[in-house]
């Protein structure tokens, strides 16, 4: 059975391996091009997962994507691109009185402020794409905006982060005390999670020498959220802006 065969049979949302609709994707906002294998536009967090295991099983790199706003070629590859914002764009959970929402991933900024405006809310990162960026993309780029000095980044305004990782385990990211006490993890999470507070531990002095001191980074996993301070360390904010460019874009002819 080919990969196009088994998604197509495991995953209800559209699975596209046609050539117009993987040019569609070969492009985001910047001006590299990578045709990819294939498209999957999941309807479930779950179809997403299982498509990611069946890529995992065929030796495919997978290239998640949202409004595809990226400017250094982040969201084209030429495995297999899953796209959440077709269906995965929903408010899951608002909490007005701690003005804080769970959101899926490819919920679009300008429809996320559309409906917090009713509360008095507004998510503030207010980048100029908001009419196409969605949270999963502004969260893998640690997005800023014309008021960030005011209102901070997308890691100033995360609190936590459910993520999948290269096997599949999906973990919860968010707040932890130094010795991971009452951490609700399974035991492959603690280990992760007490693997990297060591490494943030041992590493402190190498971090605070040679990270840049800018407001915002994009170049991999904030491995300064993950040193010892006064606070607990959030290690959801390991994750924001830990989008990198993929490899070998090729310029439009």
């Amino acid at each position: 059975m080919t990969l196009e065969d088994r998604l197509a049979r495991e995953i209800t949302g559209d699975v596209f391996f046609d050539p117009f609709n993987r040019g569609r994707y070969a492009t985001d906002a910047s001006f590299y091009q990578i045709m990819p294998a294939g498209v999957v536009l999941p309807r479930t967090m779950d179809e997403a997962l299982r498509a990611l295991a069946i890529c995992r099983d065929d030796g495919r790199i997978v290239t998640p994507r949202g409004g595809g706003t990226s400017q250094c070629g982040q969201t084209v590859n030429d495995g297999i691109v899953i796209d959440f914002s077709r269906h995965l764009n929903r408010i899951i959970s608002l909490d007005v009185e701690n003005r804080s929402c769970v959101v899926e991933p490819g919920i679009v900024l300008d429809d996320l402020n559309r409906q917090l405006k009713k509360h008095g809310l507004w998510f503030p990162v207010d980048v100029s794409t908001a009419s196409r960026a969605t949270i999963g993309g502004m969260a893998g780029n640690n997005s800023c905006g014309g008021r960030s000095l005011r209102y901070g980044t997308m890691r100033d305004n995360t609190l936590s982060m459910d993520a999948a990782l290269a096997d599949g385990t999906l973990l919860h990211f968010s707040e932890v005390p130094r010795d991971l006490a009452q951490v609700d993890s399974s035991d492959g999470g603690q280990d992760l999670f007490r693997d990297l507070l060591d490494l943030g531990e041992r590493e402190a002095a190498e971090i605070a020498e040679k990270f840049p001191k800018v407001q915002r980074r994009v170049g991999g996993y904030n491995l300064d959220a993950l040193v010892p301070r006064n606070a607990w360390n959030n290690i959801a904010h390991l994750l924001v802006g830990s989008e990198v460019r993929s490899p070998s874009p090729r310029r439009l002819s």
